[in-house]
């Protein structure tokens, strides 16, 4: 199985031909465009392992934006004993969802 370590938006993930990963949000990105990832840190190859010395040269991602989403909701909970102070607030971050089409190195 082909499989690499990426990092986008100063986050890894691990990106596996077929699947999909969730990133940062690219906000100047339409769905259906082709988007090149190419900061590699890792490559795994049937056995075979590649590491970037911080990245790879030449390793590219192709990937394409299959739609924009918001993650889980997360609930900030701000609590002081004895002086009666609560704040509850919630946050959901976007994400954009991107297709891993190949992973190729050059």
């Amino acid at each position: 199985m082909k499989y690499a370590i990426v990092e986008s938006g100063g986050k890894q993930c691990r990106a596996v031909e077929g699947t999909t990963i969730d990133v940062d949000l690219m906000i100047d990105t339409e769905i259906g465009t082709k988007v090149i990832l190419d900061n590699v840190l890792f490559l795994a190859d049937e056995g075979t392992y590649t590491v970037g010395t911080p990245s790879i040269k030449g390793a590219k991602i192709a990937t394409t934006v299959v739609d924009h989403v918001k993650g889980p909701k997360l609930t900030i909970f701000k609590y002081q004993p004895k002086k009666r102070i609560r704040v509850k607030t919630g946050h959901r971050q976007y994400y954009t969802r991107l297709l891993i089409e190949s992973i190729t190195v050059e």
